[in-house]
């Protein structure tokens, strides 16, 4: 090859390092899992160097933002959060298994996992030994001293396969220098520094086949990974060992415990992975002539990735439906076709979450319309739904209940799968499929995928019955408003009604005397009117505030004329106005500040059942939060309020007067003082109880748009 050092320096920036397939399975089973853990994650990631590298790549570039280059897997995983783990777990997945990295054929990854894993767990070992502070970078350094190794391979794939599988030694890099203009040792420390970490991780990797002579003074780290690739790479060079554990002030001895400790570590997590490090020390090119073999386990990740992407594909399946039945019908559907169903159909949590219900999904809806299974009488299908865990059932199980012989009947197959549709640790019900008895090793083998779909489905059903719920309490609370809507005009509407009762009969009186009746007609109207706009504003929930120019003494002259040509008031109840010389305009509507009086006289007159003094009084302006307002009171001397009477005054609450209705007046009072721009508070004590009224008076338009907005809350004293 004839590369400038440049050219494969840019082209390991965008190299994708391989990661053993047997990793990337459990990660994807633990990314899957609802309880998954950064510690968890952290330890297995921690065993590929691939994996490894693109996790600190990542969480150390720009895009994050970290202030502290601190050298720890674990906290580049939190950094990125388990959304962006699993984006890069599932596209290296992809990226492995549809471009056929080398590793899938001629390369095996194998020996290359042994010697990094021994390298980094020999690292830990050492370092603590020598009492070294940063253990966990040890482990690091210890995992990415070759990772150059891997880089040059995702590099150029067909140039250095063979080097990727020679002994790892001077040579080697003589060779790689001559070919690539570059060492895996100066690659992978390249690498490295392009993370911009807070360490000499990137020295020792770069200095791990440095002649040992030139160490005597260099880092600890840089020691630690020398000794640990020598241990682990070169064991039948006992001189050279014993050099570099000098430098580290060890024995030999303590070297031979840890070399033991180490090889049952590296095996053990082998085992637990699936790895079979049978020959890997001794891993040769197999002949151009043979034909590659088929990995199982890069089947298997094959599979899983299949899997993935069909699941992707559902989901968005899912989310296109409209509507909770055409989700329903989509799931059972999807079910058949993905895992050869004979048929399907859904059991749902009733409301309560003590029984699972058939819905009205899938060929057997007619039929399963009235089917129920009591979750507390347990069951087989009661614990799979409860336990969310897969269950498959046969015809011919000894411990099937009433509940599962007709779920047999009715699919007509002679085994059950049953699915649990659980969103996080919620269980919203199970789907039940129905095939062959021969099929069922086949449905246990896909259970991974069975429990990715299932998922989904629950993930998509979750969100549909929440968009149920949300409509059902927007109606619930609309149903509300015009409740209380209704309530409130038929409380209103008793007084123009009163006062055409009323006047109907002074109408009468006057008639029979031959008496002018045009004032009282004009009343009449009036009040019609009016009841007229009440019941038009139902159809308006929150009925804006009219506008205009009012002259509150004009309106107070009204309503009290109103109440002493009426039986509203006793003889022995004396009103008393006390209405100032100077302009009572105020910006309100009339018929509103009306509507306002009559319910304040009224409160007025029914706190006077013996009789007494009401007065009506213009206090002057009022100047608050820099905006004017007149002060309307309306007082009586009545016996007051009890204190838990005025703390919830101006709340539309059930009071002790008679009527469906009562106990509405005040907080439709404080309602249209609100939606006058205005303010309303109460001061009541044994001598009596008044209400105050700030009401804005009109300005000129220049001097209103400089105003504050005016505040809504009601004041009490």
């Amino acid at each position: 090859m004839h590369q400038s050092d440049q050219d494969i320096r840019n082209r390991l920036l965008i190299a994708r390092l391989p990661a053993m397939p047997q990793i990337l399975l459990k990660l994807i089973a633990h990314l899957q899992a609802d309880d998954a853990g950064m510690p968890e994650l952290a330890a297995l990631i921690a065993k590929d160097a691939g994996m490894t590298s693109k996790i600190l790549g990542v969480a150390s570039s720009s895009a994050y933002h970290r202030q502290s280059k601190v050298v720890s897997l674990e906290q580049s995983l939190v950094s990125l959060g388990t959304d962006m783990i699993k984006t890069l777990v599932i596209s290296e997945s992809v990226f492995q298994t549809f471009n056929s990295f080398p590793h899938s054929g001629s390369t095996d990854l194998r020996a290359f996992w042994k010697s990094s894993l021994s390298a980094a767990v020999m690292a830990r070992a050492l370092a603590k030994a020598m009492a070294y502070p940063h253990v966990e970078e040890a482990y690091l350094a210890g995992l990415l001293h070759n990772v150059g190794r891997l880089a040059l391979l995702a590099t150029a794939p067909k140039e250095y396969a063979f080097n990727f599988t020679a002994r790892d030694d001077a040579a080697l890099c003589a060779v790689e220098q001559r070919t690539l203009q570059i060492t895996h040792a100066e690659a992978g420390a390249w690498l490295i520094e392009r993370w911009h970490l807070d360490s000499f991780l990137a020295d020792s990797v770069l200095y791990h086949h440095e002649p040992l002579a030139r160490l005597e003074a260099s880092h600890p780290l840089i020691r630690i990974v020398r000794l640990a690739h020598l241990l682990c790479c070169h064991a039948d060079d006992a001189e050279s060992i014993t050099q570099a554990a000098s430098l580290c002030a060890l024995d030999v001895e303590t070297l031979d415990e840890l070399a033991g400790s180490v090889a049952r570590q590296v095996e053990q997590a082998a085992q637990h992975l699936g790895i079979d490090l049978a020959g890997a020390d001794d891993i040769a090119t197999p002949p151009a002539y043979a034909p590659p073999a088929v990995d199982p386990v890069q089947r298997r990740l094959s599979d899983e990735v299949r899997n993935m992407v069909l699941v992707s594909e559902v989901g968005q399946t899912f989310a296109r439906q409209q509507g909770e039945s055409s989700l329903l019908e989509a799931i059972t559907r999807s079910a058949r076709i993905l895992f050869d169903f004979d048929t399907a159909v859904i059991l749902l949590q009733n409301p309560t979450g003590h029984a699972l219900v058939g819905v009205a999904a899938g060929e057997h809806q007619q039929r399963l319309a009235g089917f129920s299974i009591p979750l507390a009488k347990g069951g087989l299908l009661a614990a799979s739904a409860l336990e969310c865990q897969l269950a498959f059932l046969k015809r011919d199980m000894p411990a099937l209940g009433i509940v599962e012989e007709q779920l047999f009947r009715i699919l007509g197959t002679d085994s059950l799968v049953c699915v649990p549709l659980a969103s996080g640790q919620r269980s919203l019900g199970v789907l039940i499929g129905g095939v062959a008895a021969w099929q069922i090793p086949a449905c246990q083998k896909r259970e991974g995928f069975l429990r990715a779909y299932a998922n989904q489905a629950a993930t998509a059903l979750e969100t549909a019955i929440s968009a149920r719920g949300l409509a059902r309490l927007q109606l619930d609370h609309v149903t509300e408003e015009y409740r209380a809507a209704s309530r409130r005009v038929v409380h209103e509407v008793n007084n123009p009604l009163s006062i055409i009762k009323n006047y109907l009969s002074v109408l009468d009186h006057k008639l029979e005397k031959q008496e002018p009746v045009s004032g009282e007609m004009a009343i009449l109207n009036e009040e019609i009117d009016r009841v007229g706009q009440l019941i038009g504003g139902l159809a308006d929930l929150q009925p804006a505030a009219a506008s205009g120019v009012t002259d509150c003494a004009r309106v107070v002259d009204d309503v009290l004329r109103l109440f002493r040509a009426t039986d509203f008031l006793p003889p022995k109840i004396e009103v008393v106005t006390r209405m100032q010389d100077a302009p009572c305009e105020v910006e309100a509507d009339a018929d509103m500040l009306k509507q306002i009086l009559l319910n304040l006289l009224k409160n007025a007159v029914e706190a006077l059942p013996d009789g007494g003094r009401i007065e009506v009084a213009n206090r002057g302006h009022v100047n608050r939060d820099r905006r004017l307002y007149l002060e309307l009171c309306v007082s009586d001397n009545g016996a007051g309020l009890a204190p838990d009477v005025l703390a919830n005054l101006f709340s539309p609450v059930r009071s002790s007067k008679a009527g469906a209705h009562h106990g509405l007046g005040l907080s439709i009072v404080h309602d249209l003082v609100t939606r006058l721009h205005g303010v309303i508070g109460c001061r009541s004590s044994k001598s009596g109880t008044s209400f105050e009224i700030l009401l804005p008076i009109p300005l000129p338009a220049s001097a209103a748009a400089a105003l504050p907005s005016p505040g809504n809350t009601a004041m009490s004293s």
